[in-house]
């Protein structure tokens, strides 16, 4: 595997593939890569002929008390994982290559409503963040199919909605949330839960897990407002939890649901000790 650290650098590879007649595809990452994000290379390799990811922390996606400044940077350790899962071009651009006139004076891509609920309304600026870095990399790599995991489902559609609304030509492919064996959803932010606070994680997914029983066995949808009181007694029955939001909703446009039943799609983001966390799951 090669890495490169200039748009020029990326360029030139990826047109040398193209002109040999390859399909490319693309997963782009924050970094401190894990199992999850391995699956992800996985997929875009079904897919194409050859893999392109990035590693690149991006500024403009953080509010000012997140962890921007903290956030793990392992390159060396994601570039041995991603050479092992089959990736063929790194591209790890510093911030200067990526926003030219600084990340502060960038030119912003911001795709209303879907944006601006849920993670939107909880991280004020988060998914103009993403949309213009998305937007940004699919311009310079130029794939044919790009891999985003589930687990940010309020992020997938976002960006199959700005791909829709530029007319972009690649394909964008959700793969499945990778779970560790208690039901932890996968995440770089899982390192921050120290001693027990990992085992308390669990909570979003026993939250997800009450809340499928409750619709498999009802004859009839559930009401949601009867559902998030039984999350929000799940989430303060756990000690140095606090959960952030619950919501139900339509798959495809998050129009909040009333009344919860099987196609219905769920999401919630918790706080365990200083780490927010989310999880999302169709019911």
């Amino acid at each position: 595997m090669q890495t490169v650290v200039s748009v020029d650098g990326l360029r030139s590879r990826v047109a040398a593939w193209r002109r040999a007649g390859a399909r490319v595809g693309f997963v782009p990452t924050m970094g401190n890569l894990h199992e999850g994000h391995f699956s992800l290379i996985g997929a875009a390799r079904a897919r194409s002929d050859r893999v392109v990811a990035s590693v690149f922390v991006n500024p403009t996606q953080f509010g000012p008390a997140e962890d921007f400044s903290t956030y793990p940077r392992t390159l060396a350790q994601d570039q041995a994982g991603l050479a092992a899962s089959g990736c063929d071009l790194l591209f790890a651009p510093a911030i200067d290559e990526m926003y030219p006139f600084g990340a502060e004076r960038t030119v912003r891509v911001e795709v209303p409503e879907l944006g601006a609920i849920l993670d939107g309304a909880a991280r004020p600026g988060h998914f103009v963040g993403v949309a213009t870095v998305v937007t940004k990399l699919l311009n310079l790599v130029q794939p044919d199919v790009a891999v985003f995991g589930q687990k940010d489902y309020q992020q997938l559609l976002v960006i199959r909605r700005l791909v829709q609304d530029l007319r972009l030509p690649v394909e964008i492919i959700g793969a499945p949330t990778k779970r560790e064996a208690n039901g932890l959803a996968m995440s770089s932010r899982n390192q921050y839960l120290a001693g027990n606070l990992r085992s308390r994680a669990t909570v979003l997914w026993q939250a997800i897990r009450m809340t499928r029983r409750a619709v498999a066995s009802s004859s009839r949808p559930v009401p949601a407002r009867r559902l998030k009181a039984r999350v929000r007694r799940i989430v303060a029955d756990t000690p140095g939890a606090r959960l952030d939001y619950v919501e139900y909703f339509d798959p495809e446009t998050l129009a909040p649901a009333l009344r919860v039943g099987r196609g219905t799609h769920m999401a919630l983001a918790v706080r365990v000790g200083r780490t927010r966390l989310i999880d999302n799951a169709r019911l």
